[in-house]
């Protein structure tokens, strides 16, 4: 069976639209207030922008125990350090559970590898996709195109 763990806790912030434009044109969200909210739904208004302490411990724990690890994805907007917690928690918790705990670990997706990189567990996983998406695919039993190209070689 699958055990669903959702977020018992999470950072919340208000996001505010600022009179500044992006790269694309659009207006920049600044993240205003940015609290820590004990309960597991996200208010009204507010957006949820990291997992909390508690739900990190959580995942941690599980992640431990774990013989196989999927990660796909961060768990906040780790881009900013007011954020970036949660994200590497799991992290730290997947890197010693490969390392030092024989599990095997398949990261998939740019943001995934990006968070391990920049916290210097790369090299202690076993297997990064910047493919998120495909690497979901491939999990799935789909036959990806690039691989199907060259088996028609």
């Amino acid at each position: 069976g699958v055990e669903l763990i959702l977020p018992t806790d999470n950072t919340v912030v208000t996001p505010v639209v600022t009179d500044q434009l992006n790269k694309k044109g659009k207006p920049i969200i600044a993240f205003e207030n940015p609290r820590h909210n004990t309960q597991p739904d996200i208010p009204d208004e507010e957006e949820g922008v990291d997992i909390g302490q508690e739900t990190a411990q959580a995942y941690a724990a599980k992640i431990a125990q774990a013989k196989t690890i999927l990660w796909n994805g961060p768990m906040g907007i780790f881009e900013d350090p007011r954020f970036s917690q949660g994200t590497f928690a799991v992290a730290d918790a997947v890197a010693k559970a490969t390392s030092q705990g024989g599990a095997k670990s398949i990261i998939g997706g740019g943001d995934s590898v990006k968070a391990l990189n920049q916290s210097g567990l790369g090299d202690q996983v076993t297997f990064m996709s910047t493919g998120g998406g495909a690497s979901l695919e491939f999990l799935e039993g789909k036959e990806l195109p690039g691989v199907a190209a060259l088996g028609n070689r």
